[in-house]
């Protein structure tokens, strides 16, 4: 570390994609993510990579399948409705055991929705990215340093699973100026491309084609599937990732992620110095989602959850009733439709809920 800048979120991500060792991207202009294919535009030229504007987000996603397969670290990126058009190859990145790098940075839905930021992508992301019933891990984080750190480590997880792996930040932080610490370069050679890679055919157990089109007998793809659920199964004792926020004596949990959560800790802190005691969850990870946290809070002591998330209607609510299991009141707050989450909208919410409505007028 030491590599210290002023970033913009967008151009943070671009620049860890590039010193993790990604070396080729495909994407296609949509807002709020076009700082990330306009900085790769000239930085991966800089240092032996491709940059390729597709003709559309389809294209892209499968431009992404082909540099994957062989055993280049490529990376797209896109928001709510070009995420859409990428699915079938999403799909089929996980149907071909193949390790690539998804980033969303969101706006308001559905539909073309509004070019605006908001949270409405979380069902897309940690349910239904694509058909088949897979599943990538999903990142989410609340800094253009986590930022910057999650998507570092993004292509490690990838390789590993030989699964796709999914970035999802809100256009906030995909816009906002913050320090980030940079990491350091990683040097990529011929000896880390990996032995299934389609450049590497002296695998005589290997069957090449499947890397291109990967179609199976019944009796492959249900065991393959099997497969992949153990894996998702593993990610839930191995890779779950959360932060707990003045969690120990709340009587009042929130439960935010990405830049709901940044605003909330700011209300958090004022109910605190009024006496009311409010704690924070904020899951990292999204899927796998920090079930165990939730479910093993103290319910004779917390009075009430609390959803807070820039989409209407809150879209983790389902993932939190299943752990809290009635045992206390799940409250939601939000914002939809790019219109964004503030301080004092946020404070006199939670303050409406911890104080019984008392408060209200």
């Amino acid at each position: 570390m030491g590599d210290k800048k002023f970033m913009k979120g967008n151009n943070a991500i671009a620049e860890a994609a590039v010193r993790a060792g990604c070396r080729f991207f495909a994407g296609y202009p949509i807002t709020p993510q076009n700082e990330i294919p306009e900085y790769l535009s000239w930085r991966l030229p800089e240092v032996g990579g491709a940059f390729v504007q597709g003709e559309s987000e389809v294209a892209s996603i499968n431009m992404v399948y082909g540099a994957a397969a062989m055993g280049t670290r490529a990376l797209t990126s896109s928001s709510g409705p070009g995420i859409s058009l990428k699915a079938e190859g999403i799909s089929y990145l996980a149907a071909a055991a193949l390790p690539a790098v998804i980033v969303n940075i969101s706006r308001g839905g559905p539909g073309l929705g509004s070019i605006q930021p908001a949270q409405s992508d979380y069902l897309q992301a940690t349910k239904a990215l694509g058909h088949g019933g897979f599943h990538a891990m999903v990142f989410a984080p609340n800094s253009a340093q986590e930022a910057v750190d999650l998507v570092y480590n993004a292509w490690d997880y990838a390789e590993r699973d030989r699964n796709p792996v999914f970035i999802l930040m809100d256009g906030c932080l995909g816009n906002i100026m913050e320090e980030v610490d940079l990491p350091p370069m990683k040097e990529l050679n011929d000896e880390d491309i990996p032995g299934w890679a389609l450049t590497r055919r002296n695998d005589p157990e290997r069957d090449w084609q499947l890397s291109l089109t990967p179609i199976y007998t019944e009796e492959m793809l249900e065991g393959l599937n099997a497969m992949a659920g153990e894996m998702y199964k593993s990610w839930e004792t191995e890779d779950v990732k959360y932060e707990e926020f003045m969690l120990d004596d709340a009587e009042y949990v929130v439960v935010a992620y990405g830049i709901a959560s940044r605003v909330s800790k700011e209300a958090i802190l004022k109910l605190r110095e009024q006496g009311y005691k409010v704690g924070l969850i904020r899951p990292i990870t999204l899927f796998p989602f920090p079930k165990k946290v939730i479910h093993d809070l103290d319910y004779s002591k917390v009075k009430g959850i609390i959803d807070v998330e820039m989409t209407l209607p809150a879209q983790m609510h389902d993932d939190i009733a299943l752990q809290v299991l009635e045992r206390c009141p799940i409250y939601e707050y939000g914002r939809s439709g790019g219109c964004l989450l503030d301080d004092d909208g946020v404070y006199e919410a939670l303050l409406d809920i911890v104080s019984g409505g008392e408060n209200n007028g």
